[in-house]
């Protein structure tokens, strides 16, 4: 009745719509410090595929997870910082940022799982800091 690459591709299709659909109703009701945590967490979950993905000789897959971290990096967490009003920690985030993104893109060049645990090592303290404070951005923003 449909062609098995249409067969064995919805599955996959009816995975992604939903993911989307979750990841948008996320996304609306979200506040900025959750916003935040959600890129954390897309980063190191890019770098874990990343790492996974360069493991099993996936490379197709590996530039996609890293091309994915990059992203998060450069358009969302950078994207995000106000270098004016946030003065030195956010002139020392915009520097973090940037070279991790320059280790991911070494890491994706020469397959060096070292690279991607020395990101992770950074980032993960920032991540783990970050979503320790929710409960205070929640408590300050009802009162």
């Amino acid at each position: 009745m449909y062609s098995t690459a249409f067969a064995s591709s919805r599955p996959a299709k009816f995975a992604n719509a939903y993911h989307q659909i979750g990841n948008e109703t996320a996304l609306s009701g979200a506040s900025p410090h959750k916003l935040i945590g959600m890129l954390y967490d897309g980063l190191v979950d890019s770098i874990a595929q990343a790492r996974g993905a360069m493991r099993q000789r996936q490379f197709e897959a590996k530039g996609r997870a890293i091309v994915r971290a990059v992203g998060i990096l450069q358009d969302g967490l950078r994207g995000g910082l106000n270098l004016e009003a946030g003065g030195k920690l956010a002139a020392n985030l915009d520097a973090l940022y940037s070279y991790v993104s320059v280790r991911l893109s070494s890491a994706n060049l020469r397959n060096d799982e070292a690279a991607l645990d020395e990101c992770l090592r950074l980032i993960q303290p920032l991540r783990d800091a970050w979503m320790s404070i929710a409960h205070q951005v929640d408590a300050a923003a009802r009162a």
